[in-house]
């Protein structure tokens, strides 16, 4: 008597969900602290005997699950007891508890499948709609098994409101039993010919999401949803049953021919926009090949972008986008439509929009194009701006740059992207400026001038997305500055005192193009020099612009101007500008007595000519495009041992490994080296060829005969090699590819300049998976069995070999009970069958897949009935 009045009490004086909610809105400060004390509250309460005290709690604690984050899995066993409630009000708190405290681990799943069963069973259809709708959120293996029977009883129920419910938990009963395809695929294709569109349409929708993971298993149905097609007037039945046709008609082409006449005969009868859209859709998408419902379908799309609802405007456009690859024509039709759609205030439909537009673009029309995108992105917000100059980049860089014809208009371009005020792509335009001057020869002297002219430019060292672009700039203008009007012009760009806002990282590639041109232009010097006393020679080195604008005093300029712009650098904190500027600064220290005191200023008779020289070989190896695959075509030759510690390496290679002593002249007390020793010119290799060769030479020679499994091979050396790595070519070694320019694409007769040569690679890439791909493949092979299942019923069905005990009989009650025993007895059996599966394990893996094959191949030849094609 005394609990059942500490109940009561309990009951009386408990808060409701209501006061719950209510005590929130007053939580100005301090809500996580309201939080805690309510589930204290909740924790302390649900402990009670009172099934009504128990589900108020429970309640809450759902609404804390829900909008708060609460984790309620503690919960799980007294759902599992509200649930069993007699009461309807406790039962629906009960099952909400369950769908969101339940998963595949929970310790008490196996103690609600008699409960769920039991309410299955009810007399009461909402206590039955409260058990499906839990059943379709948290249906197991074992739960989905054991409540197969209670299932099919449903889908032949009388009430409408629980056959249609019973029909949408099918499929999840289906995708975790798939032997549940046996017992209830029949009733369910039997409700394909309902006239309640209330169960139409949930037994089309089940049939919609198995023809989307798998067509080939719904292809034999294709007579029952012509039927719905023509029949139906419920405008979602029909947009469900295009979706499965547009999914059939891809595996069936004959199909497609059939079902194109009612397709547009509902283009033309209906004013729904959402089932006209869809028939648009189902022909542009699987039906492109008949001609006659392809028109039909693109003036449907041009009625929605000339519509004013920018929702409508959107459908047509993304219409569009679905037909472009395959009709272009539909789409340049309606040009000027997309054009004026950019100036939209949607942005997902300017976004659409420009997809358009990109699809559109080819060699004859990337200019004018490009130009009103470029408008367009000066006058747009940020956002569109940057979006409009990604297209635009990836767009002309695709297939290596094949729709570029005029690459001097293509670098201009990039330049001017480069100062749009919102422009934040810096690393792709980068990335364009430096894979131009290595693929495209003909590029680069428009290349170096854009340069200059970035360099210069204020604006664009305050602006932090733009910095990658000045480096590639500063890159290019060092690379390349044998095309440079001006070398001095474009030393005083890259050593102005305004460089110092830029990044330590960027102001390194300032300062070693600097030393590039310092280099180029020492060397052009001297060999204007030596034209004095050899007109041969000067005929070689006429080849220059600049060759013989060099003179004593302004080279002594030049060196001047740059010592005193980086000595102040020598000294700065970063160390990559320290000792770039160290490394220039010290080249600098061996040349410049003998310039500024203009001793013996003859060719390969002075230090200075000799270190130029030097310099000028190690600046002239040029760069190109590297293959993303490079690295992985390499093989890793037989005992390279690439993850063993390398401590060892000192005793495999002690006596190589000791430094070189060499004679050492000391130039100036910072150079303890002489560059006499070196190797400067291909002459001197040959005029020496007698001579013994160098110590470094030799020990390195040596060192390769020994260890030569360190090396990979190189062609040049040996262009009789059979090894592996002959298969692969090198990453820049371009010669022969731009002398054979097998790239090169056909000319148009009327263009008035050749399309220059643009290096590419073959890149030979391998069909990578990706994650995605990984994800879709293991989803692949969870449906494979459901579609066997399917597959198997539809033939068993087809071929007449299942008698109908369902349809047409009085007494369809007593064998839907006697059916449900049979199939109760089959799962109390499925454990026997497991323990003898268990034992032919022997059995190899070829049988296995013949009788997968067998099935598959028999499946396959029971498709569509001959009167429907």
């Amino acid at each position: 008597m005394s609990s059942s009045s500490t109940s009561i009490m309990d009951n009386l004086f408990q808060r409701s969900l209501e006061d719950l909610i209510k005590g929130f809105r007053l939580q100005l400060l301090g809500e996580s602290n309201f939080i805690s004390r309510a589930l204290e509250e909740i924790r302390r309460e649900i402990k009670s005997t009172d099934l009504s005290t128990k589900s108020t709690a429970l309640h809450k604690l759902s609404y804390l699950a829900a909008l708060h984050g609460v984790d309620m899995s503690w919960a799980a066993f007294h759902a599992v007891e509200v649930v069993s409630s007699s009461r309807f009000q406790h039962k629906r708190i009960g099952y909400q508890a369950i769908t969101q405290s339940f998963n595949d681990q929970t310790s008490v799943m196996l103690l609600i499948t008699n409960q769920v069963r039991k309410d299955l069973n009810s007399a009461n259809e909402y206590e039955v709609s409260l058990a499906l709708e839990c059943l379709s959120r948290i249906g197991t293996h074992d739960l989905a098994r054991d409540l197969t029977p209670e299932v099919f009883t449903l889908l032949g129920s009388g009430k409408s409101f629980v056959k249609k419910k019973a029909i949408g938990v099918v499929l999840r009963v289906f995708e975790k039993y798939h032997d549940a395809v046996n017992v209830c695929f029949k009733r369910l294709v039997e409700n394909l010919e309902s006239s309640n569109p209330q169960i139409l349409s949930a037994v089309v929708g089940v049939f919609c999401e198995l023809a989307t993971k798998d067509p080939q298993s719904c292809l034999p149905l294709a007579p029952e949803f012509y039927k719905v097609l023509v029949d139906s007037r419920n405008n979602w039945v029909l947009i469900k049953v295009l979706k499965i046709f547009a999914k059939l008609a891809s595996i069936e082409p004959r199909l497609g021919k059939k079902v194109a006449e009612p397709i547009c005969e509902h283009m033309r009868r209906t004013v729904a926009k959402s089932l006209v859209f869809e028939c648009v859709r189902t022909v542009v998408s699987s039906l492109s090949d008949n001609e006659a419902a392809v028109k039909l379908a693109v003036a449907k799309i041009r009625e929605f972008l000339v519509e004013d609802d920018p929702n409508l405007k959107y459908l047509g456009l993304n219409a569009l986008s679905i037909v472009a690859p395959k009709h272009l024509w539909a789409v340049l039709e309606n040009k000027e439509v997309i054009v004026k759609a950019m100036s939209d205030e949607d942005p997902n439909v300017k976004l659409e929009a420009l997809h358009l537009l990109m699809e559109m673009v080819n060699e004859d029309n990337v200019s004018e194009i490009s130009r009103i995108l470029m408008n367009y992105a000066l006058k747009s917000d940020p956002l569109f701006c940057n979006e409009i100059i990604f297209f635009v980049l990836s767009a002309c860089s695709r297939n290596a740059y094949e729709i570029i014809v005029d690459f001097d208009w293509y670098v201009y371009l990039l330049g001017e992207m480069a100062r749009i005020p919102h422009c934040q792509r810096g690393e792709e335009i980068e990335h364009q400026l430096i894979d131009i001057g290595m693929r495209v020869r003909d590029a680069r002297p428009q290349l170096v001038r854009v340069s200059w002219a970035l360099l210069i430019d204020p604006a664009l060292l305050g602006n932090l997305f733009l910095h990658p672009i000045l480096s590639a700039a500063a890159w290019v203008s060092g690379e390349y500055v044998e095309f440079s009007k001006n070398p001095y012009e474009t030393v005083e760009a890259l050593l102005q005192p305004r460089t110092g806002l830029l990044p330590p990282s960027i102001r390194a590639v300032y300062i070693h193009s600097a030393f590039k041109v310092l280099v180029f232009c020492l060397g052009s010097y001297f060999s204007s020099q030596e034209t004095t006393s050899s007109s041969l020679a000067q005929e070689s080195s006429s080849g220059s612009s600049s060759m013989n604008a060099f003179t004593h005093g302004s080279i002594l300029n030049l060196v001047n101007v740059i010592e005193r712009d980086l000595g102040p650098l020598s000294e700065t904190h970063d160390v990559e500008v320290q000792e770039r500027a160290k490394n220039v600064l010290g080249f600098i220290g061996m040349i410049k007595q003998e310039i500024a005191e203009k001793l013996n200023l003859q060719y390969n008779e002075t230090e200075s000519s000799r270190v130029t020289a030097f310099m000028e070989d190690v600046f002239s190896e040029e760069f190109g495009p590297v293959s993303a695959t490079a690295q992985e075509k390499a093989c890793v030759p037989d005992g390279l041992e690439l993850k063993e510690n390398l401590g060892d390496l000192e005793e495999i290679c002690g006596e190589f490994l000791k430094p070189v002593e060499s004679e050492s002249v000391s130039y100036t007390d910072k150079i303890s080296f002489s560059v006499s020793k070196l190797r400067i010119r291909d002459q001197q290799e040959t005029s020496s060829s007698s001579s013994p060769p160098h110590e470094a030479s030799s020990l390195l020679a040596e060192h390769r005969k020994r260890h030569g499994m360190y090396y990979l091979t190189s062609q040049k050396e040996d262009p009789d090699s059979n090894s592996t790595h002959s298969d692969y070519p090198l990453a820049n070694e371009l010669a022969n590819e731009i002398s054979q320019d097998p790239f090169n694409p056909k000319r148009k007769p009327n263009q008035s300049k050749p399309r220059p040569v643009v290096v590419k690679l073959d890149d030979g890439d391998e069909s990578r998976i990706t994650p995605q791909a990984k994800k879709n493949i293991q989803t692949a092979k969870d449906d494979e069995s459901l579609s066997r299942a399917i597959q198997s019923a539809l033939l068993v069905k087809n071929k007449g070999k299942e008698k109908d005990r369902y349809e047409g009989n009085p007494n369809s009650g007593q064998q839907e009970k006697e059916e449900s025993s049979r199939i109760e007895n089959h799962q109390n059996s499925e454990n026997k069958k497991k323990k003898k599966k268990k034992k032919k394990n022997g059995e190899s893996s070829k049988h296995k897949s013949q009788r997968r094959n067998e099935v598959a191949s028999a499946s396959e030849q029971v498709l569509i009935p001959d009167f429907l094609l």
